[in-house]
């Protein structure tokens, strides 16, 4: 058979087949969601995305060693303290990672983790980065990374081919959490949740010595007007 013809097969197959889906209580890993049948996992979760800013800055201004240095280190960073307040990782991509948090305290414990994002690449990353690459701050580099967090049902399936598949969220969630983390606005606001993500928040997420670290504000996401909460604070680590 031709590529074509191996194509159209595998559509038709995928188009045709109806969804064997199942309600997830953990965070599915690849192997817990079948590739080639229409099988996938739904799933009531917060979606959290930290993209690093400045990046397209960081590949023309400086060398790749540099620039790999800075989103190794961003990255990490980042994973690691997703991972310290109880998310999953499921992917990253180029200088983002994304993550989905499940259970009771699942969006406060994600708005806490993009708190401590923040405060970790400021007093922690960027006074690494400057002390070995000085050249950063010379030529003015801050290293930042915007949070983006939403919660709701997805669907999780797998898409690819064999030895080279990945999960993929699909549904409104993931969409909005990856769109609130391309929000580009001054670096002194760091984090964007939706209201819902908000509403769901604990006492000790949403105020810091009684006063609320958020800020409501209406935007455009993805076309649909939103009153979403954005917030510059930073959690110490």
């Amino acid at each position: 058979m031709s590529l074509g013809d191996d194509i159209r097969s595998d559509v038709d197959k995928l188009v045709g087949t109806p969804w064997t889906t199942r309600n997830g209580y953990v965070v599915p890993g690849t192997d817990d969601v079948k590739l080639y049948s229409n099988d996938a996992v739904k799933l009531d979760a917060v979606y959290l995305y930290a993209d690093l800013l400045g990046s397209t800055k960081l590949a023309r201004d400086f060398r790749p060693e540099t620039a790999g240095k800075v989103i190794r280190a961003s990255l990490r960073t980042a994973s690691q303290i997703i991972k310290r307040k109880g998310g999953e990782i499921r992917s990253y991509d180029g200088d983002r990672v994304m993550a989905i948090f499940i259970g009771k305290a699942k969006n406060s414990n994600a708005a806490i983790a993009a708190l401590h994002i923040n405060y970790a690449m400021r007093k922690i990353v960027e006074p690494a980065l400057y002390a070995k690459l000085p050249h950063l701050e010379r030529d003015g580099f801050e290293p930042r990374m915007c949070v983006g967090i939403a919660s709701g049902e997805a669907f999780i399936a797998r898409a690819g081919v064999r030895d080279s598949s990945d999960l993929v969220s699909i549904g409104r969630a993931p969409n909005v959490a990856a769109k609130l983390s391309d929000i580009r606005e001054p670096w002194q606001r760091a984090t964007y949740v939706t209201a819902d993500v908000y509403k769901a928040l604990n006492e000790d997420a949403k105020l810091a010595d009684g006063v609320n670290m958020w800020e409501a504000y209406s935007r455009e996401i993805g076309g649909e007007q939103m009153t979403i909460y954005r917030s510059g604070y930073w959690w110490g680590i």
